[in-house]
C-alpha cells in the first residue's frame, strides 16, 4: 500500500499545529467552528482518476445522495474481515499497520508483528505496540449499511470492509478512539484532535463518494458545518469497481 496515507496524515497534522488550533476535549460533541478552522490541502484522500478536477469539502459533500438510514438486518458478521487478498500471511489489518507504521514493525511467521511505531491521528497518540492499535473504517461498517450496504451482495461488503486500494478508507488509531467512535456519523462523533478533523471530514466524505453511500440530514448539516471551517480541504475519490 502507497506511503501515500502516511505522508498526508503527518502532513495534515503538522499544518494543524502550524495554524495553531485546540484540540476539542475527548467525548464532546466536536463540531470546529470557523475560527478553529484546519487548513487541509495536505489531507486529500488520494486515489482520484488522472486528469479529474479536485474537490472541496463543500463540493464533495453536495455530490453526496440523499438518504434515510436503516439499519433493520445489520449484523457485523455481514462483512468478513480481515482477508488476506494478496496471499502474503498478512491480513488486511496487518497491511494497514504495515502502510501506516513511522517506525516500521519486525515481521515474523505468519505476518506477527513486534516493535514499530504508529501515529494515531484522531487523538495525536504515538503508540509503540499493534496491540494497542484498531483498525478504524472511517465509514463505520453499521453506517455503510445505514446508508446503502444494506443492498450489496456479500462479495461487495467483503471487497468494503478491506478496501486496501484507497488509502484513507481504513487507518490505524487508538482502541480507545474506535471505541469511542463506535458507529457513529459525523453529527454524533469528530476526532478530539483539532488538526484532525478536516482530514476526517474529506476521508469520511471521500469513502462515501467512492462506495456510492448516502448521508441522512443531519450528517450532512454536521459535514456542511464541517466543511466552513475546512475552505481549503481537498476530497479526490475514485469509484469502486
Amino acid at each position: 500500500m502507497p506511503a501515500l496515507r502516511l505522508a498526508s496524515i503527518a502532513a495534515a497534522l503538522l499544518i494543524g499545529s502550524v495554524v495553531g488550533c485546540s484540540p476539542t476535549p475527548a467525548g464532546s460533541d466536536a463540531k470546529p467552528s470557523t475560527q478553529a478552522s484546519v487548513t487541509g490541502n495536505a489531507s486529500a484522500a488520494p486515489g482520484a482518476p488522472a486528469g479529474g478536477s479536485d474537490l472541496t469539502l463543500a463540493e464533495a459533500i453536495a455530490k453526496l445522495s440523499d438518504g434515510t438510514e436503516d439499519r433493520v438486518g445489520y449484523e457485523r458478521d455481514s462483512f468478513h474481515l480481515w482477508i488476506d487478498a494478496d496471499k502474503d500471511s498478512c491480513d488486511t489489518r496487518k497491511e494497514v499497520l504495515l502502510a501506516e507504521a513511522v517506525k516500521a514493525p519486525e515481521q515474523g511467521a505468519r505476518c506477527a508483528l513486534t516493535g514499530g511505531e504508529w501515529l494515531s491521528y484522531y487523538d495525536e497518540v504515538t503508540v509503540d505496540a499493534a496491540t494497542k492499535l484498531d483498525i478504524d473504517h472511517v465509514v463505520p461498517l453499521a453506517e455503510a449499511w445505514d446508508s446503502g450496504a444494506s443492498n450489496w451482495d456479500s462479495g461487495r461488503r467483503e471487497r468494503y470492509a478491506n478496501d486496501l486500494d484507497a488509502e484513507r478508507s481504513l487507518v490505524a488509531v487508538t482502541a480507545r478512539m474506535n471505541r469511542q467512535k463506535s458507529d457513529r456519523d459525523p453529527a454524533e462523533w469528530l476526532p478530539p484532535a483539532a488538526s484532525a478533523q478536516c482530514v476526517y471530514g474529506a476521508d469520511w466524505v471521500g469513502t462515501k463518494l467512492r462506495w456510492k453511500l448516502a448521508a441522512d440530514t443531519k450528517e450532512r448539516a454536521a459535514l456542511n458545518k464541517l466543511a466552513e471551517a475546512c475552505p481549503d480541504t481537498v476530497v479526490k475519490y475514485e469509484v469502486a469497481p
